[in-house]
């Protein structure tokens, strides 16, 4: 398969009154076309500034240092505001974790959906609307036509979601970044959104990293699966991988904290004891360590960095930053 996007250690700061808060500390990974990648980990680990960083849809105060962003064979690192909104709107997709914050409460849908395709494309009003309504039919809102002239609040909350899914998809781009995209719906719409963005990605062909801090979320649904804490990547392999045989001690953890419907009732549901690390001061050491039940005397003096896992068959890739080899006594098996 050929690569779509190419990130080599990207960094990742904010200003903030007491100094810098290092929010993405080099990270580097790649994705395929059409592949779909999981990107996991708890609130505040970086991995949503990352991918925000990628297409530069960050706050004042976030100052992007290093790093390099190669999109479809093109160096996007220091493209232009112009050129950045031409990637927004046509390039890359998003779908935004709360539609009601994202969509426009006094702009009528068909409006918010069509104006992209006017303003980039070029397309006619009245060709942009029967394209929106199009794409509506196809994340399966019924009566597409009479809901492009309705308002945000008079469509349910799942029914706003897939409005936001057709506006990511609507300029047919190569690349959609979904920022934990399921958190404010309820389990029986979050299964069906899930469904459906995975019939997309099969019918459009289209290469998705979907932002999520629900491990078991990823299940059957992704490539492959990136593990971030603290700003960093700690491990990545495929789902199978990561799932049977996970070797970073964070990794671990968040595995055992799914619940399991063989649990025996009421047993406490194992959690991760001690808090995130300070990311005002930028790691030197692994800053999983305060937290970590495999820590030896060098992870409190040095940060590990990714390694490849040798062994692990043809055709795969298995990566951890670690230096303990904790084999594959984090298995769910």
């Amino acid at each position: 398969m050929a690569k779509l996007l190419e990130v080599n250690n990207l960094e990742t700061r904010f200003k903030a009154r007491s100094g810098y808060l290092y929010a993405v500390n080099g990270v580097s990974f790649s994705l395929e076309k059409g592949e779909m990648l999981g990107v996991v980990g708890e609130s505040g680990c970086g991995k949503s500034v990352t991918m925000m960083s990628l297409i530069k849809l960050l706050p004042p105060s976030a100052q992007i240092t290093n790093g390099t962003v190669i999109l479809d064979g093109k160096d996007i690192s220091h493209a232009t505001t112009q050129e950045m909104n031409y990637i927004r709107g046509v390039k890359v997709g998003m779908i935004f974790q709360d539609p009601m914050t994202s969509l426009n409460p006094f702009v009528k849908i068909g409006i918010q959906l069509s104006e992209g395709l006017m303003y980039h494309k070029k397309m006619p009003k009245q060709e942009a609307m029967r394209r929106s309504a199009e794409y509506l039919d196809l994340v399966g809102i019924s009566n597409s036509t009479e809901r492009l002239n309705e308002y945000p609040h008079q469509l349910s909350g799942g029914m706003r979601q897939r409005v936001m899914i057709a506006m990511a998809l609507l300029s047919e781009p190569s690349l959609v970044i979904a920022d934990e995209p399921t958190t404010a719906l309820d389990v029986t719409i979050q299964a069906q959104i899930v469904e459906l963005v995975k019939d997309l990605r099969v019918k459009l062909n289209t290469s998705i990293i979907w932002i999520t801090h629900d491990l078991s979320l990823l299940a059957g649904m992704v490539d492959r699966i990136i593990v971030m804490y603290a700003g960093l990547i700690v491990e990545e392999a495929s789902l199978d991988e990561i799932y049977k045989d996970p070797r970073h001690p964070y990794t671990i953890g968040l595995l055992h904290s799914i619940p399991k419907v063989d649990a025996s009732h009421g047993k406490r549901l194992p959690s991760i004891g001690g808090a995130p690390p300070n990311l005002y001061v930028k790691p030197t050491s692994c800053p999983f360590a305060p937290r970590c039940a495999f820590k030896v005397e060098r992870c409190e003096q040095e940060n590990p960095q990714l390694r490849d896992i040798p062994n692990i068959g043809p055709n795969s890739l298995h990566r951890v930053a670690c230096w303990v080899d904790v084999g594959n006594r984090g298995s769910r098996a």
